[in-house]
């Protein structure tokens, strides 16, 4: 890779600063010097704008060093970037395969919901949630994953995580479970191009994210449809100078989330020095943020930012893309401990219960309040 280059490393300290070291890499290894280096103040003067950088796949086999450079560089010090020429993608006609499902009679949508909404219904984890009165998140949404093999004898029968995907029934104007089957299939990919391109920038091996995803992640695809506002909104809604949430602020919690949102205004990012600043729309591009779950085991090198998205006075759509490891995947491995042996140390943890745990019992999103708990 050349001449060693530098990489703030930061350790988490009560989820406030972080501790700060340098890491200097070369073509060998990596040698740590503990130190503080930048403080908050200079930090904060960084990110007072907080830029949202844009990443061109196009450049990956023509400039991919550089590339993966830039790529470490917006995840050390934004969480957020555009990524650009994701090939495959018809955003065109994803916005109409919203439309179409958004469209439909609840009542047909209503059979394709979780069991906590509709008794009847044997789904727990995945497939439609409705608008739910008196919440401060005002949003619809379907959401899917890759299903299992029914005869997979690594999972548990009571893992609903891995439960069959749900779909519509199709009318044939659209062919809607297999345009979004394509289309998991092709923002999966990204996401593991944009882990390798990290991994290279860090000086370690591309593949190293690689193994939590190769076995049955439990990410999620989601399509959503925020409705405006009807009436006063609930007090929770409502925020400072008088704006209103459909998502109040929050960070991710998986590992990094790939996300449209076509041409709608509305989503803002949290800066350094609390100042919340927009995202604009970027055609044709997909934007991307860090979860929880890949911060903490970067020991908080790449940030998880908090995020919401606001009112804007009309129909607005999107579709995120959460990937996230596999239910057994040990997240307590920290990989700036594990590739420089400086850092905290290695404690063992299941994502799958600490997901669970965290969006029941933590977040209480409103579409998992709900869920049972999964038995060994």
């Amino acid at each position: 890779m050349g001449q060693p280059f530098k990489h703030r490393i930061e350790y988490p300290s009560d989820d406030k600063m972080y501790y700060h070291a340098y890491a200097v890499l070369s073509d060998k290894n990596w040698t740590v010097s503990r130190g503080i280096h930048l403080d908050e103040t200079e930090l904060k003067k960084q990110m007072s704008e907080l830029p949202i950088p844009v990443i061109d796949l196009s450049r990956a086999k023509t400039d991919r060093i550089q590339l993966a450079k830039e790529v470490v560089h917006a995840l050390e010090n934004i969480g957020f970037l555009y990524i650009d020429n994701v090939k495959g993608i018809d955003f065109n006609k994803l916005f109409k395969i919203c439309q179409w499902f958004f469209g439909l009679p609840m009542e047909t949508k209503m059979d394709l919901t979780r069991k906590n909404f509709k008794s009847e219904n044997h789904n727990l984890y995945r497939g439609y949630f409705p608008v739910v009165e008196g919440e401060p998140s005002r949003k619809e949404g379907f959401e899917f994953a890759r299903d299992v093999p029914a005869d997979d004898k690594t999972v548990s029968p009571n893992n609903w995580m891995y439960e069959k995907s749900v779909w519509p029934e199709e009318n044939g104007t659209v062919a809607f479970k297999e345009f979004l089957q394509n289309m998991y299939e092709i923002v999966h990919e990204t996401s593991q191009e944009i882990l390798r391109l990290a991994a290279l920038g860090l000086g370690i091996e591309e593949n190293s994210f690689e193994h939590l995803f190769s076995d049955k992640p439990c990410s999620t695809f989601r399509i959503m449809h925020y409705p405006p506002w009807e009436g006063k909104p609930p007090e929770n809604a409502i925020i400072e100078d008088g704006k209103v949430v459909t998502t109040p602020e929050h960070m991710d919690s998986d590992f990094l989330t790939l996300l449209h949102i076509f041409n709608y205004d509305g989503l803002e990012v949290l800066n350094l020095d609390g100042k919340w600043i927009a995202v604009p729309p970027r055609s044709n591009s997909l934007i991307m943020n860090i979860g929880v779950t890949f911060s903490r085991m970067m020991a908080g090198r790449f940030k998880a930012t908090r995020h919401r998205v606001l009112d804007i006075g009309i129909d607005r759509f999107s579709v995120p893309f959460f990937l996230s490891p596999s239910f057994d995947s040990d997240i307590g491995v920290n990989f700036m401990s594990k590739f420089t042996s400086n850092g905290p140390k290695h404690v063992p943890e299941k994502f799958g219960p600490w997901l669970l745990h965290r969006i029941k019992h933590e977040i209480k999103y409103f579409e998992y309040r709900d869920l049972p708990e999964i038995e060994d």
